[in-house]
């Protein structure tokens, strides 16, 4: 099975606490975007609010324990398992453990160090 991948409609950006504030005033009051708090229950996660952003959407992310802000991009693949062994096939390992996330996605990374999910394509 030839694994194909392409880019999801989400979009995380992992704020640090000192900034989060400002940050999604920033969306909100400055760009005047869609901005609306969503409730999250996820231990390296403390709030999120979730932003339009066109077609896609925007996570902002509150975490506690960061000094910069990243940005997690998401990955749909037809199949998981193909996928990751096809990864793995190129050198790239998954790295689950940076964030908790359901059994059927994983996260990987760029050699810069983006990271992204990779999840099954949806069928809706």
């Amino acid at each position: 099975m030839e694994t194909t991948f392409k880019a999801g409609i989400n979009i995380a950006i992992k704020i640090p606490k000192s900034k989060y504030e400002q940050t999604v005033a920033f969306y909100r009051c400055i760009l005047k975007l869609e901005v609306e708090e969503k409730p999250i229950d996820n231990p390296t996660v403390s709030r999120t609010h979730q932003v339009k952003f066109g077609h896609n959407i925007i996570w902002l992310d509150c975490v506690d324990n960061y000094t910069h802000a990243e940005t997690w991009l998401q990955l749909t693949v037809p199949d998981v398992v193909t996928a990751t062994d096809y990864l793995k096939s190129k050198g790239v390992e998954t790295c689950d453990e940076i964030e908790e996330l359901p059994g059927n996605m994983h996260w990987i990374m760029d050699p810069a160090g983006t990271v992204f999910n990779v999840q099954q394509t949806s069928h809706t």
